[in-house]
């Protein structure tokens, strides 16, 4: 998220606040009742100490710090993830022998030759997003403290889309990324790519059209072919590229809506440039948001010949939805892992964390099984507030089972039915109000309207 949109955002929640509240003093007595949720708020002050477990407290920080550039944090689709948390995933049971026939052979059977067992996948990559400076990976030695020393194995930045001259990679810490992942054999370093300037700027339909077609007819290949030379350059050629993420949404200027053609033959054309540079082995993950949104994804699929990885960001959102709704919805996981089979891709969870839900630690447990049943190539958790963990201590029964499931030598603990969220009353509004406030009331306000 952009610092000015997060003074808008923060300013807009103040005024509905104040005119919630303004409205339900007036009210009649039988139109609603405010009451606080039981969602607990951490008290905490910036730069105390706020975690008395084992393992190293992060700083205090608000969405303005934690948000990616060129990144929304209170839109239908959260903000970004950092690097992908793997889930741990068993080596597959070699084939067992036939039983033994109790009749007599009638003849000695030749001696079969021995089939080497299948090598057990990989597990998937490890990481969260922390920041998209260099702060994002001195953190990771803290973060990896955290969880028991847990290797953290992907890091997760994104390029700022505001021009062009950041889209192809200008920002000096991309070096700083660079060094990172060259540091130990095994890193992944995943970026993500805006596909036009102004990313952000609230671009009208008419222009965001004209711009597609014009990347379809290669007016921009020189922008993404400097991007390549320059991560060649530094020695990330095999990084995972999330090119024009969320394209089924409304909220960047990179969305397929105005044109899905144009969209799916500019995509592609920025794959092929990118790895048409000489040293380049790029892999290219195809990321919508989940569920149907403006656009059914599936119309913005780019192709197999230039696709390597089908991700899916995936919130616990909107308001009331359960996670078995998440996996059957219309464009959710179930359909994501399902159109990958299909297509012979990997899948991906470049994003992922809480949202509309709050505190959920059933979303968290779910998320995370689905996860393990379903292993991607890399998971990353948004750890920032609203939806993250060790960054976000307003999330601490969420961030007690996500600490548990990934630290080293942990595990997802059995669900305690004592522990299990309770559904979200259908005619309760949650009403954020701000961290600061929220800490202090201890909760989230929640209106209920019973008329």
């Amino acid at each position: 998220m952009t610092k000015e949109r997060f003074r808008r955002d923060r300013k807009r929640l103040a005024i509905g606040a104040a005119g919630i509240l303004g409205v339900l003093a007036f009210a009649p007595a039988p139109v609603g009742a405010v009451t606080i949720a039981t969602v607990p708020v951490a008290a905490l002050s910036a730069g105390e100490p706020g975690d008395t477990n084992d393992g190293e407290s992060p700083r205090v920080r608000g969405a303005e710090d934690g948000a990616p550039p060129g990144r929304p944090a209170t839109d239908p689709s959260p903000l970004p993830a950092f690097p992908p948390f793997p889930s741990p995933t068993l080596p597959r049971p070699a084939p067992s022998p036939p039983a033994a026939s109790t009749a007599p052979a009638p003849s000695p059977a030749p001696t079969a030759t021995p089939t080497a067992s299948p090598a057990p996948a990989p597990a998937p990559g490890f990481g969260a997003y922390l920041h998209y400076s260099p702060r994002g990976i001195t953190d990771m030695a803290a973060f990896s403290r955290w969880l028991g020393g847990r290797e953290v194995t992907v890091g997760h930045t994104y390029l700022p889309g505001d021009v062009w001259q950041n889209i192809e990679g200008a920002p000096t810490w991309l070096a700083d990324w660079a060094a990172w992942y060259k540091a130990e054999p095994g890193r992944t370093l995943v970026l993500n790519v805006p596909m036009l300037e102004r990313t952000e700027a609230r671009v009208p339909d008419a222009m965001v059209a004209r711009e597609l077609r014009r990347g379809a007819a290669g007016a921009y290949d020189g922008h993404f072919e400097r991007l390549a030379r320059r991560l060649v350059g530094l020695g990330v050629k095999d990084a995972v590229l999330v090119v024009g993420w969320e394209m089924n949404g409304t909220t960047y200027t990179h969305r397929c809506g105005p044109d899905p053609r144009a969209w799916r033959t500019y995509w592609a054309r920025i794959a092929r440039v990118m790895n048409g540079v000489e040293g380049a082995g790029f892999r290219f993950d195809f990321t919508p948001t989940r569920g149907r949104d403006a656009t059914p994804w599936t119309e913005c699929y780019p192709g197999d010949d230039v696709v390597d990885i089908v991700g899916m960001d995936s919130y616990d959102q909107p308001y009331g939805t359960d996670f078995d709704r998440q996996i059957s919805e219309p464009y959710g996981l179930q359909a994501q892992v399902d159109f990958a089979a299909k297509h012979g891709k990997a899948i991906s969870y470049p994003e992922w964390g809480l949202f509309k839900n709050g505190d959920n630690a059933e979303y968290m447990r779910r998320m995370i099984r689905w996860m393990d049943a379903h292993p991607p190539l890399y998971q990353t958790i948004s750890d920032y507030c609203p939806h993250g963990v060790w960054q976000c201590r307003m999330n601490q029964r969420a961030t007690a089972v996500y600490r548990q499931a990934f630290k080293a030598g942990g595990g997802l603990p059995a669900e305690d039915a004592g522990e299990k969220e309770q559904a979200p009353m259908r005619d309760c509004r949650p009403v954020r109000l701000g961290g600061w406030l929220e800490e202090r009331l201890g909760g989230r306000l929640c209106v209920r309207f019973n008329w």
